[in-house]
C-alpha cells in the first residue's frame, strides 16, 4: 500500500509541474518559444519594478517586433517591455507619463 501511495504522490507531482508550464516554451518553431519567454521576462521585469503583479496586454496591437504592453492591475498602469532578439527584457518605459 505504501508503494502505491508513494507512485500516486509521484506521478501528481509531475502532473502539477507540467500543469503549470507554459506549453509554447516547448514549441517547435523558435519564434514562439522567443516570444513566450519574451513575455515572461517582461511580466517579471514589470512586476520586480512595481511589487504588483502585471499581466500581458492583449487589447491593444502592436506591431513593431519585440515590443509588449505589460498592464499592472493593481496600480492601473501600462509598460511597455523592449526585448533583445533571445526574448530578454531589455528597456521598460511607463506609459502615460512624459
Amino acid at each position: 500500500m505504501r508503494y502505491f501511495t508513494r507512485l500516486a504522490l509521484i506521478l501528481c507531482a509531475a502532473a502539477m509541474a507540467l500543469t503549470a508550464c507554459d506549453p509554447a516554451e516547448f514549441d517547435a518553431d523558435p519564434d514562439v518559444r522567443r516570444d513566450a519567454r519574451a513575455n515572461r521576462t517582461c511580466m517579471a521585469a514589470v512586476t520586480a519594478q512595481t511589487g504588483s503583479p502585471s499581466q500581458l496586454n492583449t487589447t491593444l496591437p502592436i506591431v513593431e517586433v519585440n515590443l509588449y504592453i505589460i498592464d499592472v492591475p493593481a496600480n492601473q498602469q501600462r509598460w511597455m517591455c523592449r526585448t533583445d532578439d533571445e526574448g530578454n527584457a531589455t528597456q521598460l518605459y511607463k506609459m502615460g507619463e512624459g
